[in-house]
Protein backbone atom coordinates (compact mmCIF):
# COMPACT_ATOMS: atom_id res chain seq x y z
CA UNK A 1 0.00 0.00 0.00
CA UNK A 2 1.45 3.50 -1.05
CA UNK A 3 1.18 6.67 0.65
CA UNK A 4 -0.27 8.45 -2.65
CA UNK A 5 -2.91 5.25 -3.14
CA UNK A 6 -3.97 6.25 0.61
CA UNK A 7 -3.82 10.22 -0.55
CA UNK A 8 -5.79 9.31 -4.26
CA UNK A 9 -8.76 7.08 -2.06
CA UNK A 10 -9.25 9.62 0.81
CA UNK A 11 -9.69 12.13 -1.93
CA UNK A 12 -12.15 10.09 -3.54
CA UNK A 13 -14.07 9.50 -0.70
CA UNK A 14 -14.68 13.45 0.66
CA UNK A 15 -15.67 14.00 -3.00
CA UNK A 16 -18.47 11.58 -2.74
CA UNK A 17 -20.29 13.73 0.18
CA UNK A 18 -19.85 16.80 -2.11
CA UNK A 19 -21.67 14.79 -5.12
CA UNK A 20 -25.39 14.40 -5.60
CA UNK A 21 -27.54 11.46 -5.93
CA UNK A 22 -27.31 12.04 -9.89
CA UNK A 23 -23.32 11.51 -9.71
CA UNK A 24 -23.06 9.19 -6.92
CA UNK A 25 -25.47 6.83 -9.31
CA UNK A 26 -23.02 7.91 -12.36
CA UNK A 27 -20.49 6.33 -10.00
CA UNK A 28 -22.24 3.11 -9.43
CA UNK A 29 -22.64 1.92 -13.02
CA UNK A 30 -18.94 3.09 -13.13
CA UNK A 31 -17.87 1.25 -10.31
CA UNK A 32 -20.28 -1.97 -10.52
CA UNK A 33 -21.36 -1.69 -13.96
CA UNK A 34 -24.95 -2.23 -13.32
CA UNK A 35 -27.61 0.65 -12.43
CA UNK A 36 -27.82 1.89 -8.52
CA UNK A 37 -30.16 0.12 -6.89
CA UNK A 38 -31.81 3.00 -5.39
CA UNK A 39 -31.82 6.49 -4.57
CA UNK A 40 -30.77 6.63 -1.07
CA UNK A 41 -27.58 8.84 -0.23
CA UNK A 42 -26.24 7.14 3.04
CA UNK A 43 -26.50 3.98 0.87
CA UNK A 44 -24.87 5.06 -2.22
CA UNK A 45 -22.06 6.83 -0.66
CA UNK A 46 -21.26 3.92 2.03
CA UNK A 47 -21.16 1.48 -0.89
CA UNK A 48 -19.11 3.48 -3.22
CA UNK A 49 -16.56 4.15 -0.79
CA UNK A 50 -16.36 0.69 0.15
CA UNK A 51 -15.83 -0.02 -3.38
CA UNK A 52 -13.44 2.59 -4.26
CA UNK A 53 -11.67 1.23 -1.43
CA UNK A 54 -11.74 -2.96 -2.07
CA UNK A 55 -10.29 -1.78 -5.76
CA UNK A 56 -7.05 0.22 -4.77
CA UNK A 57 -6.59 -1.99 -1.93
CA UNK A 58 -8.18 -5.44 -2.49
CA UNK A 59 -11.20 -7.25 -0.90
CA UNK A 60 -11.97 -9.48 1.49
CA UNK A 61 -9.52 -12.11 2.33
CA UNK A 62 -10.92 -15.63 1.46
CA UNK A 63 -11.27 -16.71 4.97
CA UNK A 64 -13.21 -14.00 5.83
CA UNK A 65 -15.76 -14.29 2.76
CA UNK A 66 -15.87 -18.32 3.78
CA UNK A 67 -17.01 -16.89 7.30
CA UNK A 68 -20.15 -14.73 5.73
CA UNK A 69 -20.90 -16.97 3.42
CA UNK A 70 -21.21 -19.71 6.60
CA UNK A 71 -23.21 -17.64 8.23
CA UNK A 72 -25.86 -15.71 6.02
CA UNK A 73 -26.27 -20.25 5.57
CA UNK A 74 -26.79 -19.95 9.31
CA UNK A 75 -29.10 -17.04 8.99
CA UNK A 76 -31.19 -18.39 6.00
CA UNK A 77 -31.37 -21.76 7.69
CA UNK A 78 -30.13 -23.57 4.40
CA UNK A 79 -27.05 -24.86 3.21
CA UNK A 80 -26.56 -23.02 -0.31
CA UNK A 81 -22.81 -22.49 0.22
CA UNK A 82 -20.13 -25.21 0.92
CA UNK A 83 -18.18 -23.73 3.82
CA UNK A 84 -19.10 -24.92 7.72
CA UNK A 85 -18.05 -22.35 10.25
CA UNK A 86 -15.05 -23.88 12.57
CA UNK A 87 -14.78 -22.64 15.46
CA UNK A 88 -11.21 -22.67 17.15
CA UNK A 89 -12.96 -22.89 20.43
CA UNK A 90 -14.39 -26.12 19.55
CA UNK A 91 -12.66 -29.42 20.78
CA UNK A 92 -11.76 -32.05 18.24
CA UNK A 93 -14.16 -34.08 16.27
CA UNK A 94 -15.44 -37.02 18.50
CA UNK A 95 -14.48 -35.22 22.06
CA UNK A 96 -17.23 -36.25 24.19
CA UNK A 97 -18.07 -32.75 27.18
CA UNK A 98 -19.48 -34.48 30.14
CA UNK A 99 -21.33 -31.40 32.06
CA UNK A 100 -23.54 -32.16 35.37
CA UNK A 101 -26.24 -30.12 36.10
CA UNK A 102 -28.61 -30.43 39.03
CA UNK A 103 -27.16 -34.02 39.73
CA UNK A 104 -27.97 -35.20 36.38
CA UNK A 105 -24.97 -36.31 33.67
CA UNK A 106 -25.00 -34.49 30.57
CA UNK A 107 -22.58 -35.78 27.62
CA UNK A 108 -22.06 -34.04 24.18
CA UNK A 109 -20.31 -35.34 21.92
CA UNK A 110 -18.69 -32.79 19.21
CA UNK A 111 -19.38 -32.76 15.62
CA UNK A 112 -18.16 -31.86 11.93
CA UNK A 113 -20.57 -29.32 11.56
CA UNK A 114 -22.07 -28.51 15.60
CA UNK A 115 -22.85 -31.03 18.38
CA UNK A 116 -24.99 -34.23 19.30
CA UNK A 117 -26.81 -33.92 22.59
CA UNK A 118 -29.15 -36.83 23.66
CA UNK A 119 -29.72 -38.20 19.89
CA UNK A 120 -29.74 -34.23 18.75
CA UNK A 121 -27.78 -32.09 16.52
CA UNK A 122 -27.37 -28.89 17.75
CA UNK A 123 -24.97 -25.57 15.60
CA UNK A 124 -23.54 -24.19 19.47
CA UNK A 125 -23.03 -25.43 22.39
CA UNK A 126 -25.36 -22.01 24.00
CA UNK A 127 -28.28 -24.09 22.03
CA UNK A 128 -27.49 -26.87 24.13
CA UNK A 129 -26.81 -25.18 27.41
CA UNK A 130 -30.04 -23.19 27.01
CA UNK A 131 -32.25 -26.64 26.58
CA UNK A 132 -30.31 -27.89 29.33
CA UNK A 133 -30.29 -24.94 32.30
CA UNK A 134 -33.34 -23.01 30.53
CA UNK A 135 -31.49 -20.24 30.79
CA UNK A 136 -29.09 -17.93 28.46
CA UNK A 137 -25.20 -19.17 28.84
CA UNK A 138 -22.48 -18.61 27.07
CA UNK A 139 -21.79 -22.92 25.72
CA UNK A 140 -18.06 -22.57 26.21
CA UNK A 141 -17.89 -21.79 30.05
CA UNK A 142 -21.11 -23.85 30.75
CA UNK A 143 -18.65 -26.82 29.65
CA UNK A 144 -15.45 -25.13 31.09
CA UNK A 145 -14.23 -24.34 27.52
CA UNK A 146 -13.75 -20.80 28.27
CA UNK A 147 -12.65 -19.83 31.99
CA UNK A 148 -14.99 -17.51 33.64
CA UNK A 149 -14.41 -13.59 34.50
CA UNK A 150 -11.58 -13.14 37.19
CA UNK A 151 -9.89 -16.64 36.62
CA UNK A 152 -6.49 -16.93 34.87
CA UNK A 153 -7.47 -18.08 30.63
Amino acid sequence: MRDDDNAQVLARLAALKEMSVRELKADWAKLFGTEAPNNSRPFLEQRLAYRIQELTFGGLSKPARQLLDALADEVEGKKVRKSVISDPRNPVIGTRLVREWNGVEHVITVLRDGFDWQGRRYKTLSAIARKITGTQWNGYRFFGLRPTRGTAA
